[in-house]
């Protein structure tokens, strides 16, 4: 059975025989296959899940001033300081100044409410998620990647439509592929998932290092009409209503906080990660108005504990501007959840995870290494049928 396979397997009965949304492919299956199965009155949440792997606190991101490891390629992030920072220049010469956290989120906001709308029959999305694990034989590290294309309706009584493609697993950086080489330069390694089978165990799945086939899933909406999980399961149009204002946009996502992680009600999650998780997914890539994406980063702001790092590198290169909070996770473990955006023109690029203390899912990970991306390669209206 391949990874993609017993994925399907384990994915939780809820979301049926819908596919996984890529950012939370890796989290789920471990989680899924260390924990009970959700109940049955739960079972009729809509397929996407709005935080990837951050639904199951699996995941770890720090933007510290520390360097940051995504396969070779991290940076060092310059945090902003908390206050405006004037640094010595001739007087002659106009003062650099760093803008605080607020003020970066704010200038995002004006320019995510400044985008264009655009209108069509589906909103299409193209992401590549990569996470990385440890191999069992020789302890080095490998990536996988997998490419998928999503296709919701705008219109109710219609069926969202996914195109996916594992990318073939890879050694993470030149010393792991050192390692792999020694090896044998296995076609197959097999990984270790920390948690199947309790606390400090872990379990084993094979990755291919080949590219995968394309695999097409099309699924009838939730109920007719539900298309994306916003702190609940929402239509279409709940989505394009929603409130362009920070403080009203946040009152109608908090009422569905109910003090816990957003997939697991075993695990508490303050009110400001719970918030921040939701309102990724609804920046990166739901259907909502540029208004709404706007407000969405006004709210964010107004987080006490939110940080933002400038220079920040995502998988597939792209310079940007990270903001996050820090998550504690019961069953050990630190991490700071990050999405990644553009600050010319507010548009969303990735949304990261990376260890700040290892323990739980970031088993084996050293501080400041991403565990896991999902990259946001497009997304739009379009009136082309999948």
């Amino acid at each position: 059975m391949n990874p993609i396979e017993e994925l399907r397997a384990a994915k939780p009965a809820h979301l049926g025989d819908r596919p996984v949304d890529e950012r939370t492919r890796a989290a789920e299956l471990a989680r899924a296959m260390s924990e009970p199965r959700r109940p049955a009155e739960r079972r009729r949440r809509a397929v996407r899940p709005v935080w990837g792997l951050g639904l199951t606190g699996a995941a770890a991101a720090a933007v510290t001033a520390a360097a940051v490891v995504m396969s070779g390629t991290g940076t060092v992030p310059e945090p902003y300081e908390a206050q405006h920072v004037v640094t010595g220049r001739p007087a002659t010469e106009a003062p650099a100044v760093r803008l605080s956290a607020r003020d970066v989120l704010l200038a995002a906001a004006e320019k995510a409410g400044r985008q264009a709308e655009g209108s069509g029959d589906y909103w299409h999305t193209v992401t590549v998620g990569r996470s990385l694990y440890v191999a069992e034989q020789g302890g080095y590290q490998v990536m996988a990647q997998d490419r998928n294309e999503g296709w919701t309706p705008s219109a109710t009584g219609g069926e969202q439509v996914s195109i996916s493609r594992s990318l073939g697993a890879r050694p993470a950086t030149e010393a792991d592929r050192t390692s792999w080489e020694q090896a044998g330069s296995p076609s197959e390694v097999r990984v270790k998932v920390p948690g199947k089978g309790g606390e400090g165990k872990y379990g084993l799945i094979p990755l291919s290092m080949s590219p995968g086939k394309v695999r097409a899933d099309r699924s009838p909406l939730v109920d007719g009409d539900k298309v994306f999980w916003l702190g609940r399961n929402v239509t279409m149009k709940e989505l394009r209503d929603l409130p362009g204002e920070p403080g009203k946009l946040k009152k109608w996502l908090m009422a569905s906080y109910e003090g816990h992680g957003t997939e697991s009600t075993s695990e508490k999650m303050s009110g400001d990660a719970w918030l921040f998780q939701v309102s990724v997914g609804l920046i990166m890539d739901m259907p909502v108005t540029p208004e709404v994406r706007g407000a969405a980063f006004r709210m964010l702001a107004d987080l006490d504990d939110v940080k933002v790092a400038q220079h920040v590198t995502d998988a597939e290169g792209r310079r940007g501007t990270a903001v996050s909070v820090e998550e504690r996770y019961e069953r050990g473990g630190v991490s700071e959840n990050r999405l990644i955006f553009d600050e010319v023109t507010g548009k969303a690029l990735a949304h990261e995870y990376v260890v700040v203390e290892p323990g739980d899912m970031q088993e084996g990970f050293e501080p400041g290494t991403v565990w896991s991306s999902t990259v946001l390669l497009g997304a739009g209206w379009t009136d082309d049928r999948p």
